[in-house]
């Protein structure tokens, strides 16, 4: 009955009723569902007349077609958000990333010889120069990068952990999962918060294939606390003869304190330390797209390319597109900090945000926003890291805080998450918080399109 509506109807003529049908199905299963869980007395209001079913099936099209990964405004304060995608990519990687996407590239085809090549090979000599480590492969995420460096050395064999870094980070990522599938051993030493030198050497047995030390990424212990450094680490592995591996988990590039954060050992210092191995991700702080990084000696770094296991965690062309030149930033730390947007939100000034959200809070006071009776403000707070970096970090911001009289705070909140694209803050004491920290420059009139509109939907 529906298809045979007028505007149904005519709408059939452009549109292949495969994609209209499944449209008005989801319609009025909406409108059972609302009658279902309405009174007898408010089910008599719900609309389901020609005109409504239309416009439904119109919005419920639309909505169809449109890509479900979309962008979104990040006015959470959260920089390295995993669910909002972790890092924005820099420019250059942008402008990379559609040439090497739109059309054909040299792969895996060498151009000196005209032979076949190696997709590893473009980003083996970046890294090499930045990191000062003898030989790289970069895979599709960092817990891949871990399971094949255990999969390489350690299968069979006993791996020593210290039990204070037997993680468990977001998605369930845990080292000792992490470790099982990739077939070792795992030895625990230590505490949860005290673990010494002694401890690992006490372990090591004649099955003892690797020494591994993992960042504790997204907590941090503090109090009567004790852990082994790395170096101490690789010159105990090295009186053994035994290869040491280092996760640093969000590998970074630029010392941060110098900026005013926390201390986070950098991926130079870690290869400084003569460490065996070394993985990180090519997301989060280092601000490029997912990738898992490997470093270290080449004679280990040979073994895990041949490891059958790498053809399934290859990355693929747009991987590398993104990443070669995000990871060139780095070669000039100041063009670095100004053109990744993660390193760039970390290092912004307090005088910068300030301003950012002064022009946001004169753009949510127009005369549009009284009729919903909008009280705007702004605030101090703190934004975060993000991405299980840095978990102690607070950051001074500034936010906007956004309260209405007429529409319920929830009601707010869910308009603007609704909104293409979606603006996703948070909720404080009934006031609707936006950090500017995270929102981009141009999106801040889009923000006041965004609650224009909700404020010409919502009046009488």
């Amino acid at each position: 009955q529906v298809l045979n509506i007028p505007g149904i109807a005519d709408l059939l003529k452009d549109v292949p009723r495969e994609r209209v049908t499944p449209a008005i199905r989801n319609v009025l299963a909406a409108i059972r569902k609302e009658i279902f869980n309405s009174d007898a007395a408010k089910s008599e209001d719900i609309k389901v007349s020609g005109d409504h079913l239309v416009k439904a099936v119109f919005i419920e099209l639309s909505r169809l077609n449109d890509p479900s990964l979309i962008r979104v405004i990040n006015a959470t304060g959260v920089i390295v958000h995993t669910n909002l995608g972790r890092s924005p990519l820099s420019p250059e990687a942008l402008r990379n990333l559609l040439d090497i996407g739109g059309s054909y590239s040299n792969l895996e085809f060498d151009l000196k010889t005209s032979k076949r090549g190696s997709r590893y090979s473009h980003l083996d000599d970046v890294l090499r120069r930045l990191s000062g480590a003898e030989s790289s492969l970069v895979v599709n995420n960092n817990a891949a990068a871990v399971l094949l460096v255990l999969s390489t050395i350690g299968r069979g064999k006993e791996v020593i952990v210290s039990r204070g870094e037997l993680i468990e980070i977001g998605g369930s990522f845990r080292i000792p999962d992490i470790m099982r599938e990739s077939g070792v051993k795992l030895v625990e030493v230590g505490t949860t918060n005290r673990t010494h030198i002694h401890d690992y050497e006490s372990a090591i047995t004649r099955e003892t294939s690797l020494l591994l030390k993992v960042h504790s990424s997204n907590y941090h212990i503090v109090g009567f606390t004790s852990q082994v450094e790395l170096r101490d680490m690789v010159k105990l592995g090295s009186r053994f003869n035994i290869p040491v591996a280092n996760d640093l988990g969000s590998g970074n590039f630029i010392d941060l304190s110098r900026y005013g954060l926390i201390k986070e050992p950098t991926v130079q210092e870690a290869v400084k330390t003569g460490a065996d191995l070394i993985t990180f991700s090519g997301d989060k702080l280092l601000g490029g797209t997912q990738a898992g990084i490997i470093l270290g000696k080449k004679l280990y770094l040979d073994r895990i390319k041949t490891n059958p296991l790498n053809r399934a965690l290859r990355i693929d062309k747009l991987t590398l597109g993104a990443l070669e030149p995000t990871l060139r930033l780095y070669f000039d730390e100041k063009e670095a900090i100004k053109n990744i947007p993660t390193l760039n939100m970390l290092t912004i000034s307090l005088e910068e945000i300030e301003k950012k959200a002064k022009e946001l809070s004169l753009i949510l006071k127009r005369d549009i926003f009284r009729e919903l009776e909008l009280a705007i403000s702004i605030r101090n707070d703190n934004s975060k890291v993000g991405g299980g970096a840095l978990p102690l970090q607070n950051l001074a911001t500034r936010v906007v805080a956004v309260k209405s009289e007429k529409i319920s705070i929830n009601v707010l909140e869910a308009s603007l998450r609704n909104n293409r694209p979606p603006i996703i803050g948070r909720i404080y004491q009934d006031e609707l918080l936006m950090d500017v920290r995270t929102i981009r420059d141009d999106e801040l009139k889009e923000i006041g399109t965004a609650l224009e509109r909700i404020c010409r939907e919502s009046s009488p």
